[in-house]
């Protein structure tokens, strides 16, 4: 397995650096709507969480994609090509976690693609919230915790 991003919400400060580097890295503007990151923050319990695709396995919006659009590279990282997109938005009700969005002005789904690599969140991150690294098995568990929580989550707003 090679790097995949790890979440501390504990270390999260609600800077929001994240998602204004996302948004410069991809449109080179700052503008939170073009960034694949966003951070939500649970006031009751003071906590702010930085949200991103999950990178899934098997990814629900490859799934139902109608034009073949997503697709995973070789490093194993979901991609979206707006080329071939026709902007259905299929993917953003199948993604359980809702990390997927449609930019309406750029006419383009936006998600995170790890940046080629090299994230800019995580790069970027002062508090050190964010960051790409080989996951050791205890980091790998943690991932799968939240996401179950999340997905939790999601099923009950659906209800």
């Amino acid at each position: 397995m090679g790097k995949i991003l790890i979440i501390s919400p504990e270390k999260c400060t609600d800077c929001r650096t994240c998602v204004m580097a996302c948004s410069f890295n991809k449109t080179k503007s700052f503008n939170p709507q073009n960034a694949a990151v966003s951070v939500y923050n649970y006031e009751e319990v003071a906590l702010s969480v930085p949200i991103m695709c999950m990178q899934c396995e098997d990814p629900s919006c490859m799934k139902v994609c109608t034009v073949n659009a997503i697709s995973k590279n070789e490093d194993g990282t979901v991609i979206v090509d707006n080329k071939k997109c026709i902007g259905c938005k299929l993917c953003i009700s199948a993604c359980q976690f809702g990390n997927m969005s449609f930019n309406s002005k750029n006419k383009a789904m936006v998600k995170c693609d790890l940046c080629n690599g090299d994230p800019m969140c995580a790069k970027l991150c002062p508090s050190g919230a964010i960051q790409f690294k080989e996951p050791t098995p205890s980091e790998l568990n943690k991932k799968k915790i939240i996401a179950d929580k999340f997905r939790e989550l999601f099923e009950e707003v659906d209800k």
